[in-house]
């Protein structure tokens, strides 16, 4: 599957590892950085998405998307572990939820460019799922660059994978292949997030590390199960 990530933003806290351990599925280790873990709150804007060699359809192929997730690791291979997925495209997140077993939920949802900045609204409306809430403005305050190998940034973000569960706990992995990130610093105004309450955590009272794309095409390839 081919798709572009519009005005994306990468909003990151350190949480204690213990807090989180409890959170990831045996047979996937939480991955530290010097052993603190972290946790991120990911929204952006979907483009173009499609199976390869098809045309996006304009309905289905364009929404909003908020992410949290984590860093885990499967043997030597570091990946995303996510805690939740939303979309405001009802029909997307039922075949997400059925071809990658991803957490998936239904939210309403807007993401406006106001010059060089978004303003971005999440609210779940996922049935049978606690509320969450996300209101915020974001932009990008610096130019474009890659990260580092060996840096916290690289590390954070320079990951080619994602593992999921299916509800009978078997473990999958679905390969991610993109170029490496062009990211800017950033800053952003947050009005509204309840996106870690809703999952039992509580995020640091601190200013998350921020990292702001504009956009970068992505291809997606089917799920392979893990022994």
């Amino acid at each position: 599957m081919g798709q572009r990530w519009r005005e994306l933003l990468f909003a990151h806290w350190p949480l204690d590892p213990e807090v989180l351990h409890p959170m990831i599925p045996p047979g996937l280790t939480l991955d530290t950085w010097e052993g603190q873990a972290w946790i991120a709150v990911v929204p952006f804007r979907m483009r173009d998405v499609a199976p390869r060699f098809c045309p996006s359809v304009p309905w289905l192929s364009a929404f909003p998307e908020l992410n949290v997730r984590t860093y885990v690791r499967y043997q030597d291979k570091p990946g995303v572990w996510f805690f939740s997925l939303e979309a405001a495209n009802p029909l997307a997140v039922r075949i997400a939820r059925q071809l990658f077993h991803l957490p998936y939920m239904d939210a309403r949802m807007a993401c406006i460019r106001e010059g060089d900045a978004v303003r971005y609204r999440s609210h779940r409306t996922h049935a049978g799922e606690p509320p969450a809430d996300l209101r915020m403005r974001y932009r990008p305050t610096g130019p474009a660059y890659l990260s580092r190998p060996g840096t916290l940034e690289h590390w954070l973000t320079e990951r080619y994978c994602l593992y999921s569960q299916a509800p009978n706990g078997t473990l999958y992995r679905g390969e991610i292949h993109h170029a490496p990130w062009p990211l800017q610093p950033a800053e952003a105004e947050w009005e509204l997030n309840t996106l870690g309450q809703c999952h039992g955590l509580v995020l640091p009272d601190t200013e998350p590390l921020l990292h702001f794309v504009r956009d970068i095409a992505v291809g997606v390839w089917p799920l392979q199960k893990l022994p």
